[in-house]
């Protein structure tokens, strides 16, 4: 496997929020640009929170302008998505990039769009406690080289709506429901959705997201209504 000559950036939403990349050696609070969307109802999850014949539901990140011409149940949406932005030290960029192609293949394309830091003088590092505990390493990386104000080139995985798995926006009761009573080899459904809402909310008083925190209301209220969904 050939050796990369530059770090490399990688702009984490989904579970690559809570659940990251090996061999990082900082991350941040990242916005992505506004031709982004995430949408929780876009894509089906055959590998990961459901099975080929039961698919499950997660998020994914799809271009505005695509969203535009959806029938979200949301008519407006911030003009930035929150997430992750980790760098990963040249010597493992190729493990992490194959690592990432078995990961997130299912459904995604590949793309490189430049990420702001939210607030440049700050070492958002600290924010990431609640979500996952940092390297040892990222201290010491991060004195030797501050992490940016912005990144000029961040890999971030795109949903199209050419591939199978698009769903688009569905009603958020029923997609609720789905969700409650799908799971896959990674686990429950219901248990991506509450991590995700955790971590969200926990990258800055900023960064929940409105369908997000609604869906899992409504799976919240349809677990204490009555027995377990199978």
């Amino acid at each position: 496997m050939a050796e990369e000559s530059e770090d490399l950036w990688l702009f984490g939403y989904g579970s690559l929020i809570w659940k990251p990349p090996p061999h990082y050696e900082s991350l941040k609070t990242s916005e992505s640009p506004a031709t982004s969307k995430a949408t929780f109802a876009a894509f089906g999850s055959q590998d990961h929170r459901g099975t080929p014949s039961a698919p499950g539901r997660v998020v994914t990140l799809i271009d505005r302008q695509l969203w535009e011409t959806l029938t979200d149940q949301h008519a407006s949406a911030p003009p930035r998505v929150w997430g992750a932005a980790y760098r990963i030290p040249a010597p493992h960029v190729a493990e992490v990039k194959s690592y990432l192609d078995i990961r997130e293949i299912n459904g995604y394309s590949i793309q490189y769009t430049p990420f702001q830091n939210p607030n440049p003088k700050q070492d958002m590092s600290a924010t990431y406690q609640t979500v996952h505990p940092a390297p040892e390493t990222q201290s010491q990386h991060n004195t030797a080289n501050p992490i940016p104000a912005e990144i000029p080139k961040c890999l971030v995985y795109i949903g199209l709506p050419s591939n199978p798995q698009f769903l688009g926006p569905q009603d958020p009761q029923e997609l609720a429901e789905h969700i409650m009573r799908s799971r896959g080899p990674s686990g429950e459904n219901r248990d991506y959705l509450f991590q995700l809402e955790e971590a969200l909310d926990g990258l800055s008083r900023e960064s929940g997201d409105e369908h997000v925190t609604d869906l899992a209301r409504r799976c919240r209220g349809i677990e204490d209504a009555g027995p377990r969904h199978t």
